[in-house]
């Protein structure tokens, strides 16, 4: 199974690979080679970021691996986020084009924009494109609602 599903709400608007797969925290996860994990951002976690300025991981090629493990760091213009291991198992390695190319992680973030991969197993907690498609439009909603909040209802959405 291959392809994307087109997804639009309010401002944001993705495609969503459907052979990902994916988890509330806004992370994916494709299955490379078997037991082999390729791991990025979604697209909605880059949007929140904003233009991203810079990266970094705390564990090097080899190490082992746990779910939720703190493994490195995100900064974009809006905000900072941590980046933890959705996998359990053995780092192989981290994104070779993101060190020259930061921008690839939103412009680019289901191919060329991956964080790191692992050999091992994706979090028990992952879920299927459809299953993310709802999380996204909770978060949507709830973003949404921020900003009507913050703006006192005056501003579009």
């Amino acid at each position: 199974m291959g392809g994307t599903i087109a997804y639009a709400r309010s401002r944001f608007v993705t495609e969503l690979p459907v052979e990902c797969r994916y988890t509330t925290s806004h992370f994916w996860l494709r299955e490379e080679a078997a037991g082999v994990w390729r791991i990025g951002l979604t697209q909605l976690a880059t949007w929140l970021l904003g233009d991203l300025v810079e990266f970094g991981f705390s564990l090097g090629a080899g190490a082992a691996l746990a779910v939720g493990q703190e493994i490195g760091w995100v900064e974009g213009l809006k905000a900072l986020t941590t980046i933890h291991s959705v996998a359990e198992g053995e780092l192989l390695d981290t994104g070779e084009e993101i060190r020259s190319n930061i921008t690839l992680i939103g412009s680019e973030p289901y191919t060329r924009g991956w964080l790191y991969r692992v050999r091992g197993r994706p979090a028990s907690h992952c879920i299927d494109v459809h299953g993310y498609i709802e999380v996204l439009d909770v978060a949507i909603e709830e973003i949404v609602r921020s900003r009507q909040d913050e703006c006192g209802g005056d501003c579009a959405s």
